[in-house]
């Protein structure tokens, strides 16, 4: 059941993209084609995944007032690898790319895993959170990018739609266009993941100043409102 759960709270209840709101950039960027998201989504998790098993690995080994510089150096070195095998064998994609595959390095998404999950828990769990998140990030990419290609470009995988391809909102491929959808899922995520943002309580219990004040300044706030 932990394991499941692991798995499964990357893809809806703490998706990267769309509750987390991580990897904004790439996210915009990359999905305006369902081909090029599949790229940068398989790309990404590929990096997430050896980036959380070699993190966990090492976390011991690790100092932990150089750990943020080493998760870099092996994220880095994980980036290198897979931009240096796209090219080789999908140089088409990995023009379609562009800079944003290098950008993985400084994706929030991978480095965020790293010191929240990686750092503290085992190898496995580690591999099975990489790929919960990288799943979540992957079906957001693409979920954003049906959207935009089929009405903005009247097309899906590159294949012409009739009737839309004729009939085609051209601003769904830009970036406005990418910043509505991207807002309109965010709404949808919320409304039907129930993902709603915890209460903060406000008091003298949390107030550094409490013991100097002796709780007068709350109790005068608190009148101040109730008469207003």
């Amino acid at each position: 059941m932990k394991t499941l759960n692991n798995f499964t709270k990357g893809i809806i209840k703490e998706n990267p993209v769309l509750v987390l709101i991580l990897g904004t950039c790439p996210t915009l960027a990359t999905s305006t084609s369902v081909i090029n998201a599949l790229g940068m989504g398989a790309a990404a998790t590929i990096v997430l995944l050896f980036s959380n098993i070699l993190i966990s690995a090492l976390r011991k080994v690790i100092p932990d007032k150089v750990r943020i510089p080493c998760y870099i150096v092996l994220i880095a070195g994980l980036v290198t690898a897979v931009q240096m095998l796209v090219k080789a064998y999908l140089p088409d994609l990995d023009k379609a790319l562009g800079i944003y595959l290098p950008l993985i390095v400084v994706n929030c998404i991978i480095l965020g895993r790293a010191e929240m999950f990686a750092n503290k828990n085992k190898v496995f769990d580690s591999a099975v959170d990489a790929l919960g998140m990288g799943v979540g990030f992957t079906f957001a990419l693409c979920l954003m990018a049906t959207i935009r290609e089929v009405f903005g470009s009247g097309t899906f995988c590159g294949i012409e739609i009739p009737v839309l391809i004729d009939n085609h909102v051209s601003i769904l491929t830009m970036a406005p266009g990418g910043f509505f959808v991207f807002g309109l899922l965010i709404a949808a995520m919320n409304k039907f993941a129930k993902h709603k943002p915890k209460k903060t309580e406000f008091g003298c219990a949390g107030c550094p100043q409490a013991e100097i004040c002796g709780k007068a300044g709350c109790g005068d706030v608190k009148e101040a409102a109730e008469n207003d």
